[in-house]
């Protein structure tokens, strides 16, 4: 019976860590075009998507496991860092403040960083 419980509270610990919303807190809500891929992200209080510009939905970290993520202040810009396995990258955002450009920074292994000024839709 012990096992039993044991294994069942694991579950629901690990059904929390990887269902957990992503809480953007400080970070700023709405969406970013990136240029280089035509290619929009989508922050909304809950959740990051990456969205075509005729609006498909190409990406939902929701559905993915999201690991190590962090909001953070750089000075006074809001920002927010975390590493997805599914997609094999790191993200980092920085929002620049009074302006509304995000900075994109991803890290791929094997591959150059890749960054980018996102202009605010």
């Amino acid at each position: 019976m012990k096992k039993f419980i044991v294994v069942l509270v694991l579950m629901f610990a690990a059904t929390a860590l990887f269902a957990s919303p992503i809480q953007l807190g400080s970070f700023p809500v709405g969406q970013w075009l990136d240029p280089n891929y035509s290619a929009i992200w989508d922050f909304s209080s809950n959740n990051i998507r990456i969205l075509s510009t005729d609006g498909r939905v190409l990406y939902d970290f929701s559905t993915k496991t999201i690991q190590n993520f962090r909001v953070f202040v750089e000075g006074v810009q809001p920002g927010i860092t975390f590493s997805c396995p599914e997609a094999g990258r790191t993200y980092r955002f920085i929002a620049s403040l009074p302006n509304t450009n995000v900075v994109l920074e991803i890290e791929r292994s094997g591959q150059p960083k890749y960054s980018v000024t996102m202009r605010k839709q």
